[in-house]
């Protein structure tokens, strides 16, 4: 997609050059609205909402309310192609189709989409191709996530068509998630850079590397150089934006939950070179 106007959430006064949102997979198993309550209590600057069995996560009018309601703009959506999803929305491409007519609805410009199944020969055979036209119909940017090789008794397995690395495969559009490449062990920043501005969106998160488990630790609490990868972002023309997408699942108590994404956004805004002297002892301070 090229010369598309600036998405509506983008005209939010005070926005940063690189905004840091929130993906509502981070407060599972919260709902949507939980998302958007903490995203504003927590001054992230807006939610990428992923599509599941939730009717809220599936309803554009909905989520236009919980935007306006906590102040967050819809930064992206992530389309239900997970495993977990595959009963919503029917086939692959009405998947992405509906995803994108919620992303133009909701004022984003983002859909975030996993490669093909391996079983899904038909649709894999003309994905690249596929994902550039819808893009192009719907004006928005169709942003193809890595993943990883799976693993059977140690030897890897091909899961994914072409392939579950977006290096080499001729995407307009990627999304780098920090723990898929811990996973694959992947040095993210290599990718990085060789991926150049085909770089749209970011999972912030983390693995160790050490199982063939998708972990989606707290960055800095794994293997990836991902605080480099942020300054790296930050001095480069990517005009993208990152989303916390952690697992938050074992949270013990409270308020810990809370911390844990907290965390997630200080980490950010510090290594993105966001904090100033108050806003960091600000952020200390909540």
């Amino acid at each position: 997609m090229s010369g598309a106007e600036q998405p509506q959430w983008r005209q939010s006064k005070g926005m940063p050059d690189v905004p840091v949102a929130l993906s509502s997979a981070s407060v599972y198993p919260l709902s949507v609205h939980d998302a958007f309550a903490c995203a504003a209590d927590l001054g992230y600057d807006g939610v990428e909402v992923m599509v599941t069995n939730n009717s809220t996560s599936q309803e554009p009018d909905a989520l236009i309310h919980l935007s306006e309601r906590y102040d967050q703009p819809i930064v992206s959506i992530h389309a239900p192609t997970l495993l977990l999803t595959q009963q919503v929305w029917g086939g692959a491409w009405n998947k992405i189709r509906r995803s994108c007519a919620m992303a133009r609805d909701v004022g984003c410009d983002t859909v975030v989409v996993h490669p093909p199944f391996r079983w899904q020969t038909g649709y894999a055979d003309g994905f690249s191709v596929g994902v550039r036209d819808l893009a192009e119909e719907y004006e928005v940017h169709i942003a193809v996530e890595n993943m990883y090789p799976w693993r059977v008794r140690g030897r890897d397995a091909r899961a994914y068509l072409p392939h579950w690395d977006p290096v080499g495969q001729g995407y307009r559009d990627v999304t780098w998630d920090f723990s898929h490449a811990a996973t694959a062990r992947e040095d993210s920043l290599e990718a990085l850079k060789a991926l150049g501005d085909t770089i749209r969106h970011i999972h912030l998160t983390d693995g160790s590397g050490l199982s063939f488990r998708d972990e989606h630790l707290l960055p800095g609490q794994g293997t990836q150089r991902v605080a480099e990868c942020l300054a790296y972002l930050a001095d480069s023309a990517f005009d993208g934006v990152i989303v916390a997408e952690i697992s938050t699942r074992k949270a013990r108590f409270a308020g810990e939950r809370e911390e844990m994404l907290g965390a997630t956004l200080e980490f950010a805004r510090r290594h993105l070179g966001q904090l100033t002297e108050s806003s960091d002892a600000q952020q200390r301070g909540r």
